[in-house]
C-alpha cells in the first residue's frame, strides 16, 4: 500500500450508488476517492492510469463484469486489492470473484463504517469476507469433490499447530480467537498465519480456508482439534 491515505477506485454502473459510495469514503480523512469507472472495461483503464490501493467493485456491469474485470485489474498491477461490493449473494458471483483474485467480498447492505474498515482490511494485505458470504464458500466447496493428493501433499509441510491454526481459520475465526482457543498470543497466530500462506503459495486467508476443506483438513460441521 502506498504511503498516505488508502486510495480508492470506485466502479459501479450505477451513479446515485457511486455518488452514495464517494460521500461515504470521502467522510473519512484516511481514504482517498482517485477515480471512477461505470463498467468494467473504463475500470481497466482507470486502474492502468491511477493505480489504486483498492478497487471498489460492482459485479453486474455492462461492457465487461465485474469479475472478468478484477482479472483484467489485477494482470495490470498484482499489487492492487479488489473488494468486491454487490447487491447479490450467489455463489457464482463469489467464487467466480474468488478466483479471479478478489480480496474480499461485500454486500451492499453493509454498513458505512463496515465499508470502511473492510477497505482499510484489505488495503493492509489482508482478505474479508461477510459471514453470510463465508458460509456460502464452505457450502459451495462442501459440495465439491475433493481434488486429488496433490493439494493433501501440501498439508505435509505443514507443522501440528499450523493445521490447527489452518483448522480454525477455515472455521472463520479471527486471529483473536484463534489465540483464545489455543491459548498462545494474536502476535504468534499472525505469525503462523504467514508461514501457512508461504508453505501453501495461498495468497490470503480466503485461499486458505476453501484449501482447507478442499484438502479435507476440515469438513462442514467438523470441529477442530483442541
Amino acid at each position: 500500500m502506498s504511503p498516505g491515505p488508502v486510495r480508492v477506485l470506485l466502479v459501479d454502473d450505477d451513479d446515485l450508488m457511486r455518488a452514495g459510495l464517494r460521500a461515504v469514503l470521502r467522510s473519512d480523512p484516511d481514504v482517498e476517492v482517485v477515480g471512477e469507472a461505470e463498467n468494467g472495461r473504463s475500470a481497466v483503464s482507470a486502474a492502468r492510469t491511477h493505480r489504486p490501493d483498492v478497487v471498489l467493485m460492482d459485479v453486474r456491469m455492462p461492457d465487461l463484469d465485474g469479475i472478468a474485470a478484477t482479472r483484467e485489474v489485477l494482470a495490470v498491477s498484482p499489487a492492487i486489492r479488489v473488494l468486491i461490493l454487490t447487491t447479490f449473494e450467489q455463489d457464482d458471483y463469489i467464487f467466480g470473484a474468488l478466483s479471479a483474485g478478489a480480496s474480499g467480498f461485500l454486500l451492499k447492505r453493509t454498513s458505512p463504517e463496515e465499508l470502511l474498515a473492510a477497505i482499510r482490511t484489505v488495503a493492509a494485505g489482508d482478505s474479508l469476507l461477510s459471514p453470510s458470504v463465508t458460509r456460502i464458500v464452505v457450502e459451495r466447496v462442501a459440495r465439491e469433490p475433493v481434488p486429488g493428493a496433490a493439494a493433501d501433499t501440501r498439508l505435509e509441510d505443514l507443522t501440528p499447530r499450523e493445521r490447527e491454526v489452518l483448522a480454525l481459520i477455515a472455521r472463520g475465526l479471527t486471529n483473536g480467537e484463534i489465540g483464545a482457543a489455543l491459548v498462545i498470543e494474536e502476535t504468534t497466530v499472525k505469525t503462523h498465519v504467514k508461514r501457512i500462506l508461504m508453505k501453501l503459495g495461498l495468497r490470503d486467508r480466503i485461499q486458505a480456508v476453501i484449501f482447507a476443506y478442499e484438502s479435507g483438513l476440515t469438513r462442514p460441521g467438523s470441529h477442530p482439534a483442541a
